[in-house]
């Protein structure tokens, strides 16, 4: 199972904080799984017909739940699989009948002058339901990567007034929501990891929020790692090139002056260099009798290659 549908899975046993926000839920879900269908008009109502499609079996069965129980609205259920995927997914039907039609008013799908195109104010009234659309709405349209992987989060609705609502929605809640437009579509999408950890404990996916915390604490203590071996590394690196130049130096001097000619301090750290060409200036330091500074050593250091520097060729 995928993480998203891991993530789908624990939604739809979220319970409602209050009365409303069931139909929060399901208004989200309608409005993003659903297609609206008309059939003309009878006896001065107009005949609809609508269909969800779900690719995850909790949420055909929230659906089906949640229109039974608050609209005792009848519903049409088939199975179908994909030859491409090999999935089921689930068409959900709701055919005409009476009650429809004050149901997608209720739901903030119908308006009087139409279809509704962004979030009917009325159903995310209370902070509770606020969550509870937000849920919905990824039942709906939601995808999130592994967090394992790169971290990324993202939502499609087919209205930019919706996609533009979802994301308000999500800056009230302090979450910072990116939209892009995508052929006939628009994405609220989430970058960063805590911006969907935050999201994802804010709908009440929390065991999904306590793997994505605990994913975020592996990759910064990996990313700290890494950076503190690269850093020696580098140090390393730069401390044997240094090490090649002194020796380099000191070979140049010697030949031209001869070792019983320079002062003793010179030949105290030539004879410490030659014997470890890995140790660093501080480890010389501690090496010499008696032990001295790691400036003292680099004032040798740059008197040789000063040295070395005024022979010719």
């Amino acid at each position: 199972m995928s993480f998203t549908a891991e993530v789908k899975e624990e939604l739809t046993r979220v319970p409602p904080t209050c009365s409303h926000c069931d139909k929060a839920v399901l208004a989200a879900l309608v409005r993003i799984e659903g297609t609206l269908m008309f059939g003309g008009m009878a006896n001065g109502r107009h005949r609809l017909r609508v269909e969800l499609a779900t690719d995850v079996p909790s949420v055909a069965r929230l659906i089906i739940k949640l229109l039974h129980q608050l609209y005792q609205l009848k519903t049409e259920l088939t199975v179908r699989r994909s030859v491409l995927h090999k999935t089921p997914n689930y068409l959900i039907v709701l055919p005409m009948q009476p009650g429809l039609e004050e149901a997608l008013r209720d739901m903030g799908v119908l308006s009087e002058s139409g279809l509704q195109m962004g979030i009917d104010p009325h159903l995310v009234e209370k902070q509770c339901c606020t969550s509870a659309y937000l849920r919905g709405a990824f039942l709906g349209s939601g995808f999130i990567s592994n967090p394992r992987g790169d971290f990324h989060f993202e939502m499609t609705v087919e209205s930019e007034d919706l996609a533009r609502d979802l994301v308000a929605l999500l800056e009230e809640k302090g979450i910072d929501a990116r939209l892009m437009s995508r052929r006939s579509s628009w994405t609220v999408y989430l970058k960063s990891g805590s911006a969907i950890s935050e999201f994802l404990a804010l709908v009440g996916a929390h065991q999904a929020a306590l793997a994505m915390e605990n994913e975020r604490v592996i990759k910064s203590v990996r990313n700290d790692v890494n950076r503190r071996v690269n850093a020696e590394l580098a140090n390393q690196a730069k401390s044997a090139q240094s090490s090649i130049e002194q020796i380099v130096a000191i070979r140049k001097v010697v030949a031209e002056h001869g070792m019983e000619n320079l002062p003793p301090a010179l030949q105290e750290y030539i004879r410490l260099r030659v014997a470890y060409p890995d140790a660093t200036l501080k480890e010389l330091g501690e090496r010499a009798n008696p032990p001295l500074s790691k400036s003292a050593v680099y004032h040798r250091v740059r008197r040789i290659e000063q040295m070395a520097g005024e022979i010719p060729g």
